[in-house]
């Protein structure tokens, strides 16, 4: 009866909101309105508390934590780990007055062209949709696939796949706002770097074939996000951009997350220059939005 008593209260209260502020609330814990044009994603907790550390005028609203960054009011929502968690989060926020989405986190290194270790940071040209949320999307809105490029699974090359993406999607930043992070970020680090990114939903299955399997279409940056991220920012027509500090280096002998306990000394520095870029930049990005 109590249950009853409940549900009917509930669907009284739903009367009075619309299915959007519903869908926001149900994710979100707030209303839409509590939700700033320029959002911050990042996935882990260590991110999130570094960078609310630095807000000022804090105000909390359910998942949402709201301030002041060099002058900008934003918004920073941790969106915890892999594509489902971000696709959630983004469905909210197309239902908010949310213009410009920056993810601020950690990634794998894959070595490549370009010379890279821990503590490096990078910005995403793009990512390869090999996660499993990002194919739904593209089945479901046919368009997509006339606005992304695609290759056979490179590891296909390699080994027999009998399951998996046969063909994966490459998803896209906003072009501005990846310029913006650039130049901001070589008056900071002039190591930062431009890559082209590969996202997975499997952290424990970057095995020495799969990793060649990225070498050989020089991919040197590798996360669970960022797929997902873009496809849906271009999907919900949603400025997007990603700034990652490497954390370690999938195959290599001494800094692979999964065989060695050694900690490389830089690994801290890497997401503290990542976050001090993003507020530099935030004025610049605050420019852009229309």
């Amino acid at each position: 009866m109590l249950n009853n008593i409940k549900s009917q209260l509930l669907n009284v209260g739903l009367k009075f909101i619309s299915i959007d502020d519903k869908i926001v609330r149900m994710f979100l814990e707030t209303a839409s309105s509590n939700v700033n044009e320029i959002v911050i994603l990042p996935a882990v907790k260590p991110v999130m508390k570094k960078l609310v550390k630095k807000l000022q005028n804090k105000v909390v609203r359910g998942r949402v934590c709201n301030g002041i960054l060099n002058g900008i009011r934003v918004s920073i929502i941790l969106s915890h780990v892999g594509c489902p968690n971000i696709a959630m989060v983004m469905e909210s926020l197309k239902r908010c007055k949310t213009k410009v989405v920056l993810r601020v986190d950690l990634c794998g290194g894959i070595q490549g062209d370009k010379e890279i270790t821990v503590g490096d940071v990078l910005v995403s040209l793009g990512s390869y949709c090999d996660d499993g949320t990002s194919p739904q999307y593209i089945r479901s809105n046919a368009s997509l696939k006339f606005l992304l490029e695609s290759i056979n699974n490179p590891l296909k090359m390699i080994q027999n796949m009998d399951t998996g993406n046969q063909i994966v999607y490459f998803s896209k930043p906003n072009e501005t706002l990846t310029e913006i992070l650039m130049k901001t970020g070589r008056t900071i680090n002039p190591r930062i770097k431009e890559v082209d990114f590969w996202t997975t939903d499997a952290l424990f299955c970057e095995t020495s074939e799969f990793i060649r399997s990225l070498q050989s279409i020089n991919v040197q940056g590798i996360d669970m996000e960022s797929s997902a991220l873009f496809l849906l920012g271009t999907l919900f027509n949603i400025k997007t951009a990603s700034i990652l500090a490497i954390t370690d280096l999938p195959g290599h002998p001494k800094y692979d997350l999964l065989t060695s306990n050694e900690m490389h000394p830089n690994l801290e520095k890497g997401i503290d220059e990542a976050i001090k870029i993003v507020i530099e930049a935030l004025p610049k990005i605050k420019s852009v939005i229309t």
